[in-house]
């Protein structure tokens, strides 16, 4: 289904969704990581939050491995469950699968925050941090710096989403943020270079668990 054609940004509110990350293994950590509890309540569930206190009109979570478990995670939320059945492939088919679920099912969103569940650090500040630069500088994407570079979490305006769509199994997100760098906006976000991939990781950030 193609993009709907949309007016440039004309710095009016928008309709802002969030894509959430979480279909992942997590064959390093032994353990599916958005299941690791974090200031009591999980990542996948506080990435959600994030987003529903953040104003996000439409929070999207892709799912894979530990699909009935994330389900259950944010069973008491408005979020809206896409299972990958390609997850394996890598996290480009997650993020294509979570885009065009937008195109096909809310076409009139504006624009979309991509989340992963590593970043325990993320809160609703930040996603609004990220939304208020884009209405202040219309750049189509506004992108974390942490560690020295640029990441998620990060928004990309509905003009992207077709190099979302395009990106292979195993591109991320990042691909496209380097690609051109001038039509992108930073927001310092330190604490990003924090996530969860090993049980080390887990010690560090967690050191109760």
């Amino acid at each position: 289904m193609p993009i709907v054609s949309k007016p440039p940004f004309d710095g009016s509110p928008k309709s802002i969704a969030a894509v959430i990350l979480a279909a992942g293994e997590s064959s390093r950590l032994g353990q599916p990581k958005q299941l690791l509890e974090f200031r009591g309540k999980t990542l996948v569930r506080g990435a959600v939050n994030a987003a529903i206190e953040a104003n996000c009109s439409h929070v999207i979570v892709v799912t894979g491995d530990a699909h009935a478990e994330v389900k259950n995670a944010v069973a008491a939320t408005n979020a809206i469950l896409v299972q990958n059945s390609q997850w394996r492939q890598g996290v480009g088919t997650s993020i294509r699968a979570g885009i065009q679920h937008l195109i096909d099912n809310a076409p009139e969103i504006d624009a979309t925050v991509l989340l992963v569940c590593d970043q325990p650090f993320v809160d609703r500040d930040l996603v609004g941090a990220l939304i208020a630069l884009h209405s202040k500088t219309g750049k189509p994407i506004v992108a974390s710096a942490y560690a020295d570079t640029l990441g998620v979490p990060a928004l990309f305006d509905h003009s992207i989403f077709q190099e979302l769509l395009r990106l292979d199994g195993h591109s991320g997100a990042k691909t496209i943020i380097l690609s051109n760098r001038a039509r992108v906006a930073e927001f310092s976000f330190p604490k990003g270079d924090v996530d969860v991939d090993t049980l080390d990781d887990v010690k560090r950030v967690f050191p109760n668990a």
